[in-house]
């Protein structure tokens, strides 16, 4: 046994015996158990069908409760290729049901689950019997067509907008190379060749942890080491999109979350730790010199992501299980995977933040809405009845202050009003909020008929322009052929009744090229090969990663 400091964790080497918690199929298990596994047999295109069925349970009017995880055993690719393994989509938090069963704990045990991981981190253990490392390909084994990145049923998300296919559920692992201290978090890869991902990390202060890192390896004049975590233990997966504070691994907080160490093992060709009981991990080196065109994808802020200078990522290696089932989660446009893996921890930090840190008593609950966008712009307090204006201020401040991307409108309501009931917000805006007293816009507006009692002081008008003001990205769903023929595959698999809500498919928004359907018309073809062949030729030095390749060719 042999004992290492890995940042602030001391990890042991062990033989350890099979983990406490469940891994990927094992959480697949206990959901099919309870019925939140629908299988589909037959033979499913991932480039132009599988993505748009699955998110017909979004946008067709299907109750959240009745939402399931989707297991496709024969995935063909738009070339007519089959696969060795199936794919799943859901199952991480296709509903809250889901995502509680994956935390193991009762609905009303989720906001102290992670409270808990927050605050008290498990550190990981280092094991040599990783089920992760049961199939090792490098070298030759990742060169060519139908091999490497190639070989996985890797679906396209948004059919007629996206370039490639692309790994929506990757955790990508990087290092400090000062501290010795990884951080884990979940990007976009789009597959480039059998070898070659483009990688999207957020450059802005506060996105990804691995861009501090990435500047730290530019500065040396190496190429930074990187490993991507597919099919993860749901306790690990439900960590890499949450914003742990820098210099905290997130592997010790999924140690929390599952109330026992994670299992971790060294990479087959760097020396990145990763959580043994994985499905798939693809490692390699991250390009610092040079950057290449990346998207358009369909992004979670629920527009598609047009081109960016991004980091290329040349793969060493590809490990995984013998059964080995590919992860991937829905994105863009919410409801989806990615807002409610996000949306639980986000309400559960903020309202720590409110309570813990700031001391304000009168502050319940923190609700964010989650429809059609995952920025968490619109944020509501519920509050107790009788909290002083003083401490409901001091909330209002303390949320829109605590990140900067969430919170543009945050809004206080009593109990009595339900965050997430249109109708209640506006008849508690109505007749609870006072414009010049409360927002302070334009005054002198009649209070109109309403409840006796309170303020006799008049009303006030707020003024919100809502247009389109100037060309943006298309909406990130699927095209409209793409979702009218699953929704007859739907139909034909007898899934059950759909009521469409719009919008239930993109469309332009006036910001999109004749050449960027073009992308996306050789990636739905399993062309997209050539769409990385393109990019390969348009890679440039000296750019800072997310630079619009707009803004350098013309």
């Amino acid at each position: 046994m042999c004992r290492k400091t890995l940042g602030d964790f001391t990890v042991v080497a062990s033989k350890s015996p099979k983990p406490g918690y469940a891994d990927f199929q094992g959480h697949l298990a206990n959901l099919d158990a309870v019925g939140l596994v629908q299988t589909i047999d037959r033979e499913i295109n991932k480039d132009t069908e599988l993505h748009p069925l699955v998110r017909w349970q979004y946008r067709g009017g299907v109750p959240e409760e009745n939402r399931k995880a989707f297991v496709f055993t024969n995935v063909v690719d738009a070339k007519g290729r089959n696969y060795d393994m199936s794919v799943v989509v859901g199952a991480l938090a296709g509903s809250r049901e889901i995502y509680r069963l994956g935390l193991n704990v009762p609905a009303e045990g989720v906001g102290d689950i992670w409270r808990r991981a927050m605050s008290d981190p498990i550190a990981p253990v280092e094991v040599t019997d990783a089920p992760c490392q049961e199939v090792v390909l490098q070298g030759g084994d990742l060169i060519g067509e139908g091999n490497g990145l190639d070989a996985l049923p890797v679906p396209i998300s948004t059919p007629g907008f996206d370039s490639a296919p692309y790994l929506t559920a990757g955790n990508f692992i990087t290092l400090d190379p000062d501290t010795g201290v990884q951080n884990m978090g979940t990007y976009r890869g789009g597959l480039k060749a059998p070898n070659r991902l483009g990688v999207r990390m957020a450059t802005r202060a506060g996105g990804a942890g691995g861009y501090p890192h990435w500047l730290k390896y530019q500065e040396r004049g190496e190429k930074m080491p990187c490993a991507c975590v597919l099919g993860c233990p749901p306790a690990v997966a439900y960590t890499g999109p949450q914003k742990v504070q820098l210099g905290v691994d997130e592997l010790g907080v999924a140690g929390g979350l599952a109330g026992e160490p994670i299992r971790i093992v060294k990479c087959v060709t760097n020396d990145l730790m990763v959580p043994a009981d994985s499905e798939i991990i693809i490692e390699g080196l991250i390009d610092t010199e040079y950057l290449e065109p990346e998207a358009p994808f369909g992004e979670s802020h629920g527009h598609i992501a047009l081109e960016d200078f991004n980091m290329i990522f040349e793969v060493t290696a590809i490990t995984r299980k013998k059964n080995a089932m590919f992860a991937s989660i829905i994105s863009q446009v919410t409801p989806s995977e990615s807002s409610s893996i996000k949306r639980d921890a986000y309400e559960q930090m903020f309202l720590a933040h409110l309570q813990q840190t700031l001391g304000i008593k009168g502050v319940r609950n923190v609700v964010m809405h989650e429809p059609l966008s995952n920025i968490r712009r619109v944020i509501f307090l519920v509050m107790e009845p009788g909290t002083s204006r003083t401490e409901i201020w001091r909330a209002l401040y303390g949320t829109a202050s605590l990140r900067g991307d969430c919170g543009k409108y945050v809004m206080a309501v009593n109990e009595d009003i339900d965050p997430n009931n249109g109708d209640a917000v506006f008849w508690s805006l109505a007749y609870r909020a006072n414009p010049t007293e409360d927002v302070v816009i334009l005054p002198n507006r009649d209070g109109g008929h309403g409840p006796k009692g309170g303020s006799k002081s008049s009303d006030g008008t707020m003024l919100v322009d809502a247009t389109l003001k100037h060309p943006t990205a298309p909406l990130a769903l699927p095209k409209k052929e793409y979702m009218e023929h699953a929704k007859e595959l739907w139909e034909s698999l007898d899934l059950g009744p759909l009521t469409p809500e719009s919008p239930w498919h993109g469309y332009s928004l006036g910001d999109w090229t004749d050449e960027w359907d073009r992308l996306a018309d050789r990636a739905v073809a399993g062309d997209y090969i050539e769409n990385g062949k393109r990019s390969e030729q348009m890679r440039h030095k000296g750019l800072k990663p997310n630079t619009p390749v707009r803004s350098v060719i013309k």
